[in-house]
């Protein structure tokens, strides 16, 4: 199978760009051949006429649809899928897949179709406004990305994509991570039978048993508020005894830099060797998230290693998190909680030994790689059935 793999990747390293990447590492591992179509937006904070660039792209990319015809007319694809498409790429590319007879698989692991934050967010709040009423432009009328001209991209690109059927006309099939992102996007109207689920995998370390029960408590990722960073450093001052580590770049919030807990460890963004030793030497990974996540790479990660995990009762965390068994829930914006229950498996490593197999034997049977191998193929041949339709 020939497989065009189209994303724009963000300004800095993304659990995103880690699971395009896992895409084309599954599909190259399966002996399928893969063809990217990649952009990044790195040099658009830093650059007004990058900015200016985006603002326009973002609505219709006269240069990103000139690309992909060039491609679709060098070589044959049996599939095209896209993930993030802004701000280089966005939905211009789409009609061209369609007028192929290209089958679209579109990775959905936020809410940009009908949020365009992504995240269903506004001043660390819930908040649902886009989907009804004024629509994207409530993104501008709350200025969301606190950058009256970006929230006014941002708006722009959705709304030209929604009022054009861009997206929903030339999609073939809708992939989203969890159940509860399924029901949203079908509230959201988008026809249930072109939605599938596809969780992120979890790869499981070949590793023996588990001898070191883990030295500290984690969090892996984007380091920003709604990720509940700050919620974390908070139960961190809590836990004075308690060493904590964060993995992950602190330019969203270097702020944090200036006066961190003294039991807090900042490690930057990581990866390879000392993000597997982080996994591996990890008593606790916490995901204290204040926003709805699509399905947290490192939620799966953890349990893949045998680490029980602590996550925020929101969202998609409560389908993947079973509550007593893999890890504990906690209630958002509650640092309080949050070390309270961080406390409580810290004080009990045989517990916590025992939630971490639990978690690695459902990320065996739920998360592994084969399965998402065959899911993802099964996906393809009912985008493939509905195109020839």
């Amino acid at each position: 199978m020939r497989v065009l793999l189209a994303h724009n990747d963000y300004g800095q390293f993304s659990g995103e760009e880690a699971a395009v990447e896992n895409v084309a590492a599954v599909l190259l591992s399966h002996h399928h051949q893969v063809v990217w179509l990649r952009s990044s937006s790195a040099n658009v904070r830093v650059s007004a006429l990058e900015k200016a660039k985006a603002f326009f792209s973002g609505i219709y990319s006269v240069q990103a649809r000139k690309e992909i015809l060039s491609l679709l007319e060098a070589e044959p694809f049996d599939i095209v899928q896209v993930q993030n498409l802004y701000p280089f790429l966005s939905a211009s590319i789409l009609p061209a897949c369609r007028r192929k007879g290209i089958p679209v698989v579109m990775r959905c692991p936020n809410y940009r179709l009908f949020c365009p934050s992504g995240l269903h967010l506004r001043a660390g709040k819930v908040c649902e406004d886009c989907l009804g009423g004024l629509r994207e432009w409530h993104c501008v009328a709350h200025n969301c990305e606190a950058d009256i001209l970006k929230s006014l991209g941002y708006a722009a690109r959705n709304a030209f994509a929604r009022l054009t059927s861009m997206i929903i006309d030339n999609v073939t099939v809708f992939v989203v991570l969890t159940e509860f992102q399924k029901e949203r996007f079908k509230q959201a109207g988008i026809p249930q039978e072109r939605i599938e689920v596809l969780s992120n995998p979890g790869r499981i370390p070949r590793c023996g048993r588990q001898t070191d029960v883990g030295r500290y408590v984690s969090f892996v990722g984007r380091v920003s508020r709604e990720k509940g960073v700050t919620e974390f450093l908070n139960a961190a001052r809590r836990l004075p005894n308690v060493l904590f580590r964060i993995a992950g770049s602190t330019s969203a919030m270097p702020e944090i830099e200036q006066n961190p807990p003294p039991n807090v460890e900042l490690m930057g963004f990581v990866s390879g060797d000392v993000l597997e030793e982080i996994y591996q030497n990890t008593r606790i990974l916490v995901s204290p998230s204040t926003c709805f996540e699509g399905f947290p790479n490192a939620i799966a990660q953890a349990m893949a290693h045998g680490k029980p995990v602590v996550a925020t009762r929101i969202g998609a965390a409560p389908e993947i998190v079973d509550d007593g068994v893999t890890g504990l829930l906690v209630n958002p914006c509650d640092a309080r909680d949050l070390a309270d229950k961080i406390a409580y498996l810290w004080q009990r490593p045989a517990l916590c030994r025992e939630m971490g197999r639990a978690g690695r034997e459902k990320a065996s049977a739920v998360y592994s790689e084969e399965l998402f191998y065959q899911r993802l193929m099964e996906i393809y041949a009912k985008a493939t059935a509905l195109c020839i339709r």
